[in-house]
């Protein structure tokens, strides 16, 4: 929207969303043996772009994390050393979370103070696909409610405050995971 302060991620200029779906399409030729059969029982192929599939995707996701657990946990051995600061330092990170992926960055200076912090929430990455979703049926207020825009903005799942503002309509989940 043009009048939104909220940050918006692009990739080579365009839109995209991040999630399970993405996950599982970039992914699920590394799967174990065990995990691609479960997917392929639950009618899953090697890729999915079905947002309303994605908790069948997400049951998917469960199974290989609980291999992937006991397997850590089975091959752990406890680090030789920690890790300290010997300068000011910038560090970049990227974690997978339940909400989609999160990006950030920290800046510390020699003492080990953080001194600049940026996160990009998953939100960030979806909310530009979202508003273009929206503004699509935004001429049609009385779908919204249980139309097309509210199911898409849930299958994402990136049910922000924002979003409510905008299409007042919408009422809010228990969860947005």
């Amino acid at each position: 929207m043009p009048h939104s302060t909220v940050l918006h991620s692009v990739l080579h200029g365009g839109t995209y969303l991040t999630g399970p779906l993405a996950r599982y399409s970039l992914g699920s030729a590394l799967l174990p043996a065990d995990v691609t059969a479960a997917a392929r029982a639950a009618g899953l192929g090697t890729t999915c772009t079905n947002p309303f599939r994605s908790i069948v995707v997400r049951a998917v996701e469960l199974a290989y994390a609980c291999g992937e657990a006991l397997r850590l946990i089975r091959d752990y051995e406890p680090p030789a050393a920690e890790v300290t600061p010997d300068g000011a330092a910038t560090g970049y990170g990227c974690t997978e979370a339940p909400r989609r992926i999160l990006y950030h960055r920290y800046a510390v200076s020699p003492d080990g103070t953080v001194t600049d912090a940026k996160i990009v929430p998953p939100t960030s990455q979806n909310q530009r696909a979202i508003e273009a979703d929206l503004r699509g049926v935004r001429r049609r207020p009385a779908r919204l409610a249980s139309g097309p825009a509210d199911r898409r903005v849930r299958a994402v799942g990136a049910l922000l405050r924002p979003v409510y503002l905008l299409c007042g309509a919408l009422s809010r989940p228990a969860s947005d995971d």
